[in-house]
Parts: structure tokens; sequence; C-alpha cells
């Protein structure tokens, strides 16, 4: 009888290894059958016009006037009238909203600038916007 449930044991033991080694095998294939061929440079080629398009709009929102949703401007009165109100949790929420919004407008116009790089070399290698 002992040597019956030790054959089980065994028998159970293989098939989980089985089982385990099977289920790592399909993994192992699918991580070197994504990796990129390219460093995409057509697509990013193709796409630069709306690209552009984007940043330039964030960028203006960003730079509006405290009249336009989304504008520094206008977070920074909303932030300026909850002090006024003393609402001190309500401005530390919108003055922290302000600060990243601040810091966009720096990380965008950078942006910003490498595209206008990216535009001259996509030109430069015949890549353009054509679909």
């Amino acid at each position: 009888m002992l040597s019956y449930r030790k054959a089980g044991a065994a028998i159970g033991a293989l098939a989980l290894g089985g089982t385990l080694l099977a289920a790592a095998a399909p993994a192992q294939a699918a991580t070197t059958a994504t990796a990129p061929k390219s460093d995409g440079a057509k697509g990013i080629c193709k796409r630069l016009p709306q690209t552009e398009q984007r940043i330039q709009r964030a960028l203006d929102r960003l730079n509006g006037p405290a009249t336009e949703n989304g504008s520094i401007a206008r977070l920074q009165q909303r932030v300026d009238d909850a002090q006024k109100a003393g609402h001190t949790a309500v401005y530390t929420y919108l003055n922290d909203r302000l600060t990243y919004r601040k810091s966009l407008v720096p990380t965008l116009t950078t942006r910003q600038n490498d595209l206008t790089a990216v535009a001259t070399w996509c030109s430069g290698q015949g890549l353009g916007a054509s679909k």
C-alpha cells in the first residue's frame, strides 16, 4: 500500500513539473517574439504633424487667459479665491495642481523643440507625413 502512495506522489510531482515547464516555455517565446525590430522612425515621422498640433494646442491652452478652461491663469485665480475664502484643504489641492500644470510648460516646450529637430531629420531621410 505504501508503494502505491509513493508512486502516486511521484507521478503527481512529475505532472506538476511538466505543467510548470510547459507554462514557462510560451512566456519565453512570447517575450522574444515581441521585441522591436526598429526604432519606429517611420511611424514617428508619419505622426509628426498630429503630434506637433497636439503639443501646440496644449501650450496654447496652458498659456491662455483666465477665461479658458485648463489655463494656468484660470487655476491661479481659483487658488487665490480658495486662499481668500480660507478653504485650506481646497487651496492645498488646487495649489498642487497648479504646480504640476506650471511644470508642463517647460516639458512641452522641450518636446516641441525636439520635434523640430525630428522634422528636419525626417525630411532629410525622405520620410514624411504621407500615408
